[in-house]
């Protein structure tokens, strides 16, 4: 039914009529459930980077010294210290699921709960009823969508309105204290200063900077993790790529801002092993290293691309996996995505993503072009396999003792959309059964 609306109603319903239909549900799902963000001190991560590396860097800090602490982002769901794996294929879920969510996170007495807020949800009006306390806000790249109308203008109307909310937002009283309102911004975007030009109590920025109040130095990418410096402390995190030090610098600054200790900030980063589908290691009996990342965009694969450099034993091969999303994603990314892959790759695979009802062949021709343009040869360091499974399989077979294969582009998504039909799917899981028939 939800499919037919989609494909036949909502073209022909004013927008007006559907903002109007999307804010009477988020009101309608919080009064519902009582308003349970009002119990919690709530933090949003905002902008098109980051967002779930900083949540579940945040999530490892916040719950070390034994804190419950919730969590729904893109790729999972945190009730406390139970994990699953978000079924949703969206990270911020219809009005009535998650405002559930919260009302289960009060349930078992959550302190805190870190939330992502993409702009695609806050188009649909799912922030609504919400009482933020804190926002983070990582960064706005290139990224563009129907969900904007391809216009970074209305994205950034739709991150700003959030923002707007925060100062005036009811004020709580969590554990006998009032918590400050706070904004939080990585200064080194150049969109910061129209986040933080918002009231709120508190501003904080962190990045490369030297004007931030978290000066991002010394980042070091290793094989096992990367080591940084802020606030005259020196941080290691098990999460693999250099640029996870600036997620983790955002994520320090707004412990610290909450009131935990630097001695408690580094503890609990040090804890976290792993986020789902992020620089996640597979880890089996084959000679090479295989690493699963949601990256599927120019910023976050170009970060990619400079990573698996350092990452690779010398004399070692990259064979990356690759694919662009159908459904309303921007379109004009996929040569991009192409050349930075090929620049940055010895054998590029071209494959299905998430099609959704649009043609595959054309997204992974339009790919293509831009891995024509940066050298590929096909059939030599370029082959197209649409099938996703048959496309890893491939990756695996070519790979050799000290190579590096990434899979790219859906992370821990727990499907995939083909042809308008969605199906069961997880990466790492089809990494795992390819490799044990190797």
């Amino acid at each position: 039914m939800k499919k037919l609306l989609k494909k036949f109603i909502q073209p022909i319903v004013p927008q007006s009529t559907l903002n109007f239909l999307h804010y009477s549900e988020s009101v309608a799902a919080t009064l519902k459930y009582k308003h349970p963000s009002n119990q919690m001190i709530v933090i949003g991560v905002v902008g098109s980077k980051g967002k779930t590396t900083t949540a579940n860097m945040l999530w490892s800090i916040l719950s070390a010294d034994g804190t419950k602490v919730g969590l729904i982002g893109t790729a999972n769901i945190r009730y406390g210290n139970k994990e699953v794996l978000n079924p949703y294929h969206m990270t911020m879920p219809g009005a009535f699921i998650l405002q559930k969510i919260l009302a289960k996170f009060a349930s078992i007495k959550c302190k805190y709960v870190i939330m992502e807020v993409p702009s695609e949800g806050q188009a649909q009006y799912r922030h609504i009823g919400i009482n933020f306390d804190a926002l983070i806000f990582t960064n706005v790249t290139n990224e563009l969508m129907a969900a904007h109308n391809f216009n970074l203008a209305t994205l950034h109307k739709h991150n700003k309105r959030v923002f707007n909310k925060l100062s005036s937002s009811k004020r709580k009283t969590i554990d006998l204290q009032k918590p400050p309102k706070i904004i939080i911004a990585n200064i080194d975007s150049k969109d910061a200063k129209d986040y933080l030009i918002f009231q709120a109590d508190m501003k904080i920025t962190f990045g490369r900077s030297k004007s931030a109040n978290y000066v991002l130095s010394n980042e070091l990418d290793t094989p096992n993790g990367i080591s940084f410096d802020t606030a005259g402390t020196n941080f290691k995190v098990k999460i693999l790529g250099k640029i996870n030090a600036l997620n983790a610098t955002g994520a320090i600054a707004t412990a610290i801002s909450l009131g935990v200790n630097k001695t408690a900030v580094k503890a609990g980063l040090a804890k976290l092993p792993t986020i789902p589908g992020r620089m996640e290691v597979i880890s089996g009996k084959q000679a090479f290293r295989v690493i699963v990342d949601y990256a599927h965009e120019q910023t976050s694969m170009q970060a990619l691309m400079d990573s698996a450099k350092n990452m690779k034993p010398s004399g070692g091969k990259i064979i990356t996996l690759l694919g662009a999303e159908g459904g309303g994603r921007d379109s004009a990314k996929r040569p991009d995505m192409g050349k930075i892959c090929s620049k940055g790759s010895d054998i590029v695979i071209l494959s299905n993503v998430d099609p959704y009802e649009d043609d595959p062949d054309t997204i992974i021709n339009d790919i293509k072009v831009g891995a024509l343009q940066a050298g590929a040869v096909e059939n030599q360091s370029m082959f197209i396999v649409p099938d996703r499974r048959k496309g890893i399989r491939q990756a695996l077979k070519l790979a050799q003792k000290d190579d590096l294969v990434l899979i790219t582009g859906k992370g821990s998504e727990q499907s995939i959309v083909i042809d308008g039909k969605s199906s069961p799917w997880d990466d790492r899981k089809v990494v795992r059964e390819e490799l044990a028939k190797l």
